[in-house]
């Protein structure tokens, strides 16, 4: 009797287990690989902005990044990039809705060193493709701008990219490239809604 309880509380401890680690998923994983041989390595957060999260792993994994600039880096701020024109006014061809509270979507990330957010222009529901890299914590976007990533290794590069020499626009004078941008999504898929617009 004692080996019939034993066996069934272990068969009971595998169940559980494989129940935890199937539910637990990956969080997608990014790699911005730059033209100086510099790579950024972060994570998503498709819990908290997932209409971001889907769009960025659709641009990114079907190589719409590559070859594109940091066209905006501002000191003590942040790094802007993910524009196909360069000039801070293009996009995808669409865009998607803005996951930040002001749009009244709760979004608990603080825009603080490191994070991944989404630029946009006036409207709230005007993101694209368009994406910001924190370099310092500025607490004034929050609830404003859908943050919905982290940078967790290789923020030197974007230290280095932000402190490069620009012009009255913010744009670097020498070009800041990025080569690519993927995302491992682990084989999840994310699914996001496309809007009319840029």
């Amino acid at each position: 009797m004692k080996k019939v309880s034993v066996l069934i509380a272990l068969l009971l401890m595998v169940s559980l287990t494989a129940f935890g680690s199937a539910e637990e998923k990956q969080q997608p994983a990014f790699v911005i690989e730059l033209a100086t041989g510099g790579v950024m390595r972060g994570i998503l957060y498709p819990e908290i902005a997932p209409q971001s999260v889907g769009n960025f792993i659709e641009l990114a994994n079907s190589g719409f990044y590559d070859g594109l600039i940091f066209h905006r880096v501002i000191p003590g701020f942040m790094i802007q990039g993910g524009d196909p024109e360069g000039s801070g006014r293009g996009g995808p061809g669409y865009s998607i809705a803005g996951e930040f509270t002001a749009n009244g979507v709760s979004n608990p990330v603080r825009h603080t060193y490191g994070v991944l957010s989404m630029a946009r222009a006036q409207p709230f529901d005007s993101a694209g493709s368009q994406f910001f890299i924190m370099v310092s914590d500025s607490p004034f976007l929050d609830g404003q701008y859908a943050a919905f990533g982290l940078v967790q290794e290789g923020m030197e590069h974007a230290e280095a990219i932000v402190s490069a020499p620009r012009n009255a626009n913010d744009k670097p004078r020498e070009d800041q490239i990025i080569q690519s941008i993927r995302v491992e999504t682990f084989g999840v898929e994310y699914p996001f809604q496309k809007l009319s617009g840029r």
